[in-house]
């Protein structure tokens, strides 16, 4: 059987929830960066990578194994954070749960996504990209007070439409429910 040369775009990500999602959406839409419509907040665990569509389905079984080896596990995003003069992007960044995503992050660029990356992987929030110098300044210092804490309870294949916007595609939640409320936040 041939195997189709039909090509799709997928990347793979932490979904931020509500109401975190929302400010931080709102906050992008703000400062005019072109992306806020298209690509919501998140974690990315996997950049924009292009896949036959006839690897899905292997690429969904390897998702699904790295997901059954992980926990839910706390994320806590605090304060901004800037890559510029490197690229014109200020995030939030995490102060809890990054092990977590560089391991999850290592598993999922594995196997049938195994890829190289152009930068050593820094999990965090973009909340401007490709905007003036001085929208990046506004969003860095207007977000140096910024705090969000949840539980992250798996992660989600996304995949780009003809129209540019990331949808989801499928989760994959991990293994077993982390039990209980969330822990009190550290000070600081």
């Amino acid at each position: 059987m041939a195997r189709s040369s039909a090509r799709r775009d997928i990347g793979v990500a932490i979904g931020i929830p509500e109401p975190y999602t929302s400010e931080l959406q709102g906050w992008r839409e703000r400062l005019g960066d072109s992306n806020a419509t298209q690509i919501p907040p998140h974690v990315t665990l996997l950049p924009p990578t292009a896949l036959r569509t006839d690897d899905l389905q292997a690429v969904e079984a390897h998702l699904l194994e790295v997901a059954c080896r992980h926990e839910p596990f706390i994320m806590h995003l605090r304060g901004s954070g800037t890559f510029r003069p490197i690229s014109p992007v200020v995030f939030v960044p995490l102060v809890q749960g990054i092990s977590e995503c560089e391991r999850i992050e290592a598993q999922v660029r594995s196997g049938p996504l195994q890829r190289e990356v152009t930068f050593p992987y820094h999990p965090h929030v973009t909340v401007a990209h490709e905007v003036s110098e001085q929208q990046l300044d506004r969003a860095f210092e207007d977000l140096a007070d910024y705090d969000a804490r949840f539980r992250v309870w798996g992660f989600t294949m996304f995949e780009k439409g003809r129209d540019n916007v990331w949808r989801p595609q499928r989760d994959f939640p991990f293994d077993s429910p982390l039990p209980g409320p969330l822990p009190p936040a550290e000070p600081g």
